[in-house]
């Protein structure tokens, strides 16, 4: 099975120190203001997925979620989150210590897009 999103060693150092100070994460990718088209991390339950959200699968065990009219953008597409210096302009919770989640991406080969794994739209049961 081809993963849709993945993640880097670096941004699982972060995602670990920010889960000790605030519990489960979870991550979504709106394309809407304050930065909404990089990743944000928010504590688990504090924003609701509805079912225009897509949800892309686990990065070090969060959920990540995409606005479906954004993922209509990067569907074709495999995500690595990352981080970079620098403090964005949105709510995530990794902007106080100076740094943000950045999205890396590259095309799905043929064989990886015949290997993705099903759409789920709204809250997916295994979050």
């Amino acid at each position: 099975m081809t993963e849709r999103v993945k993640v880097t060693e670096e941004a699982i150092a972060i995602i670990d120190s920010l889960r000790k100070e605030h519990g489960d994460l979870m991550f979504h990718q709106s394309g809407g203001c304050c930065d909404g088209s990089s990743p944000m991390c928010f504590p688990k339950d504090e924003l609701m997925i509805n079912e225009t959200d897509v949800y892309l699968g686990s990065i070090h065990g969060c959920p990540f979620y995409m606005s479906s009219d954004q993922f209509e953008y990067w569907k074709h597409t495999q995500l690595t989150i990352d981080i970079t210096p620098g403090r964005g302009s949105s709510f995530s919770l990794e902007i106080p210590l100076g740094i943000r989640f950045i999205i890396k991406s590259r095309l799905y080969t043929e064989e990886e897009e015949h290997q993705l794994p099903p759409i789920y739209y709204g809250e997916h049961p295994s979050s």
